[in-house]
C-alpha cells in the first residue's frame, strides 16, 4: 500500500545515489560512450512490435552523460500496448545484469533516473513501470469500471514490462542478460509475488518487502483503522501526544520480549497489551491517560475489523509498537482525513467492488456486515496468495520476502500466514528454506525507517543466494546515527560504523534475535532463538 512509499520515494535520490560502488561479480564491461549514444538515439526507430506478450514502443532514447550519483547511460521511454508505461536506464558499463524495480500505492509514475541510480552504479540495466495508468500514489480515479486498468495493475504490468524492458536491453547490448532480478516494497511487494506465482521464468530472483498478498482485505483493515479514530462527529480522537502515551506504555511493557531493554519489541504478536491501563481516573483531566473513547478506538485498531456480530472480516490488524506510524495515516493533522482515509477512500470507490462504487462513496458509507463480502470480485484482479511456488523453484529463483513489525500500511499476519502456508504446501521447511526465506524486522516501518535496524543490503544477500548457492540465514541490519544517509533497500552499500547508532541480525523466521551478552548496540551480541508456536 502507500505508507511511507511517497518518502522512500522521496529520499531516492540519495538513498540510490552512491558514488565507488563497484558491481559483484563479473567485472564491467566497458564500452565507448559515443558508441553506445549512437545505438541509444537508434532505439526509438527499432521495431519492438513483435516482443511476444508484449508490443512495445520506443518513443523517447537520448544519452544521459555521467551526473553526480549517476553514471552514463542510455534513458528510454516508451510503452507495452495498450497502456502499460516503461522506463529504462542502461549503463554505459553493464554486468550482463538486468533489474526491475516496482512501484508503491496505486503506482502511476515512473519517477525518474535517481530512481535507478543505486543499480546503475553497480552496472545493472534497470527498468520501472507506471502499471498501465498515469496517476499519482493516491488517486485511483484511473481504474473507475476500467478492468483493462484494473488487470494491468494487478497482474500483467510487471510481466509485460520485463518482457518490453529485457527485449531492449538485448536490442542496446546485443546480448541477453545473463540474470535478472526484481526488487520492490508494498504493492511492488505484491508485483513481486505475482511474478514468483504467476510468470516464475521473469526472474533468478526476487526480493518482495511488505507484499500486499492481499489489497482489498489490507484495504478494509485500513479502512477500519481510519475510521476507529474518528468520533461521532467526525473529528479526530487523538493527538501526537495521545499517541506517544500509548507507545511509551506498549514498550514498557513489551520491551524485553528480545531479551534487552532496547526499546524495540522482538515479536510483536507475544505483546499482549491492554491500552484499558492508560485510562482516566473518573473525573481526571489531562495527563497522559485516555479518555473511554479512545480506549475503546485503540483496543478497535488492535482487534481488526468485525461486523455487527463481532465475527472477524480480514485475520490481520496493526500490532503494539506500531503506534508512532498512526499520524497521518489512520490520524490525519489538524482535524483534517488521514492520507489513508483518501487512498483507501478511492481503493473502494474505484477498484473494490463491481461495478465500481464511484466518486460519491465515503469510507463511512461501508456496510460492515454486508460489503465485505462483496470483495471477492474485485480482489481477483489483486491477490497474491498462491502458495504453490513449484515452477518458480523449479526455475531455480530465489524469493527474499522482509516485513516490518512495527508496519501500519501492510499488516504482516497474512503474510506469515502466506509463508507458513507455503512451507506446508512445498514440501516442509527445508525444500522451503531452499528458495523462499522470510525475515521480520523489529521496529521497521513501512518499507523502510522506523526506531530498529531497518537499513539491509537486500540486494547483495539475493546476488550471493543465485550467483553463489549461499542462501542467507542472518541479515545483519543498521540503524543511521544522527545525520547519516538514509539508505533505499535496493543497491545501497551498508553505512561505515562511524555512522550506525547501533546494528541486529534478522534471522530468517521462525528464528528471531535474542539478546546473549556484550554491547547491545552490537549484532553479534545477539543469538537465534526460534520463536515458539503460537
Amino acid at each position: 500500500m502507500l505508507g511511507r512509499f511517497k518518502m522512500v520515494i522521496a529520499a531516492a535520490a540519495a538513498l540510490f545515489a552512491l558514488p565507488g560502488a563497484t558491481a559483484p561479480g563479473a567485472p564491467l564491461v566497458p564500452a565507448a560512450d559515443a558508441a553506445l549514444a549512437t545505438a541509444c538515439s537508434a532505439l526509438p526507430a527499432t521495431d519492438f512490435s513483435s516482443v511476444a506478450d508484449a508490443p512495445t514502443q520506443v518513443t523517447s532514447a537520448a544519452w544521459a552523460p555521467a551526473a553526480p550519483g549517476i553514471p552514463a547511460h542510455c534513458a528510454i521511454m516508451g510503452y507495452v500496448n495498450p497502456n502499460v508505461g516503461i522506463e529504462l536506464h542502461l549503463p554505459a558499463q553493464w554486468n550482463g545484469k538486468f533489474a526491475k524495480i516496482g512501484c508503491g500505492g496505486f503506482c502511476g509514475n515512473t519517477y525518474g533516473a535517481r530512481t535507478c541510480a543505486g543499480l546503475l552504479t553497480r552496472g545493472y540495466a534497470c527498468v520501472m513501470s507506471d502499471m498501465g495508468h498515469r496517476s499519482t500514489a493516491l488517486d485511483g480515479k484511473w481504474a473507475y469500471n476500467n478492468l483493462q486498468a484494473k488487470f494491468d495493475f494487478g497482474i500483467r504490468a510487471a510481466h509485460v514490462s520485463t518482457l518490453a524492458g529485457k527485449a531492449i536491453t538485448t536490442a542496446f547490448y546485443g546480448s541477453v542478460p545473463r540474470r535478472a532480478y526484481y526488487m520492490g516494497c508494498s504493492t511492488g511487494g505484491r508485483q513481486g509475488m505475482m511474478e514468483a506465482q504467476r510468470f516464475p521464468n521473469d526472474f533468478d530472483g526476487i526480493i518482495a518487502g511488505a507484499p500486499v498478498i492481499n489489497e482489498l482485505g489490507d484495504g478494509l483493515t485500513l479502512m477500519w483503522n481510519s475510521v476507529a479514530t474518528l468520533a461521532k462527529d467526525g473529528t479526530q480522537l487523538f493527538t501526537g501526544e495521545d499517541i506517544r502515551t500509548i507507545h511509551q506504555a506498549v514498550v514498557a511493557a513489551c520491551d524485553m520480549n528480545d531479551g534487552v531493554k532496547d526499546g524495540l519489541i522482538g515479536d510483536a504478536r507475544s505483546c499482549r497489551f491492554d491500552p484499558g491501563v492508560l485510562q482516566c481516573a473518573p473525573g481526571a483531566t489531562g495527563g497522559k491517560c485516555l479518555s473511554s473513547a479512545q480506549v475503546a478506538a485503540v483496543r478497535k485498531i488492535y482487534g481488526g475489523p468485525v461486523d455487527s456480530r463481532g465475527q472477524t472480516l480480514f485475520p490481520a490488524a496493526a500490532l503494539p509498537g506500531s503506534e508512532p506510524n498512526w499520524m497521518n495515516t489512520y490520524i490525519g493533522a489538524d482535524g483534517k482525513p488521514s492520507t489513508y482515509y483518501k487512498f483507501v477512500g478511492d481503493l473502494f470507490r474505484y477498484m473494490a467492488f463491481y461495478p465500481d462504487a464511484g466518486p460519491a462513496w465515503q469510507p463511512t458509507d461501508m456496510d460492515w456486515d454486508v460489503d465485505p463480502r462483496r470483495l471477492d470480485l474485485g480482489e481477483m484482479f489483486f491477490n497474491a496468495q498462491n502458495p504453490d511456488l513449484r515452477r518458480f523453484k523449479a526455475h531455480g529463483g530465489k524469493l527474499l520476502v522482509y516485513h516490518g513489525w512495527s508496519d501500519q500500511s501492510v499488516l504482516t499476519q497474512p503474510v506469515i500466514d502466506y509463508y507458513e502456508t507455503a512451507t506446508r504446501t512445498m514440501g516442509g521447511p527445508q525444500a522451503t528454506r531452499d528458495f523462499f526465506r522470510l525475515f521480520m524486522i523489529p521496529g521497521m516501518n513501512h518499507c523502510t525507517g522506523g526506531e530498529g535496524a531497518y537499513q539491509v543490503d537486500y540486494l547483495d544477500y539475493l546476488e550471493k543466494w543465485v550467483e553463489k548457492g549461499e542462501a542467507p540465514d542472518v541479515l545483519l541490519g543498521q540503524h543511521p546515527a544522527e545525520g547519516a544517509p538514509v539508505l533505499a533497500p535496493f543497491g545501497a552499500d551498508p553505512l561505515p560504523a562511524d555512522q550506525v547508532a547501533f546494528s541486529r541480525p534478522h534471522f530468517a523466521y521462525p528464528a528471531a534475535a535474542r539478546y546473549a551478552k556484550g554491547d547491545p548496540t552490537k549484532a553479534n551480541s545477539f543469538v537465534s532463538r526460534i520463536r515458539k508456536e503460537r
